[in-house]
C-alpha cells in the first residue's frame, strides 16, 4: 500500500462501518417486527379468529364434497 490508500482509509473503513450498522438495524427491526407479528397472530387465533387462509372447521375440502375424482 502506497500513501495515496492510506489516505482514503478512514473514509473506506467508516463507509463499511456505517453499512454495516445500517445492516445490523434493519435485521434486528425486521426481527422484533417478525415476533410482534407471531405474537399478535397466536392471540388471534387464541381468540378464535380464523386466518383467511386456513380451512374452515368441519367442512370437506371441494373435491371431497363434488363428489370424489
Amino acid at each position: 500500500m502506497n500513501l495515496e490508500h492510506i489516505d482514503h482509509l478512514p473514509f473506506i473503513v467508516g463507509s463499511y462501518a456505517a453499512a454495516s450498522i445500517v445492516v445490523a438495524g434493519l435485521i434486528a427491526w425486521v426481527t422484533l417486527d417478525w415476533r410482534a407479528q407471531r405474537r399478535a397472530l397466536a392471540d388471534l387465533e387464541m381468540r378464535g379468529v380464523a386466518r383467511r387462509s386456513a380451512e374452515p372447521r368441519g367442512q370437506l375440502p371441494l373435491e371431497e364434497a363434488k363428489g370424489g375424482a
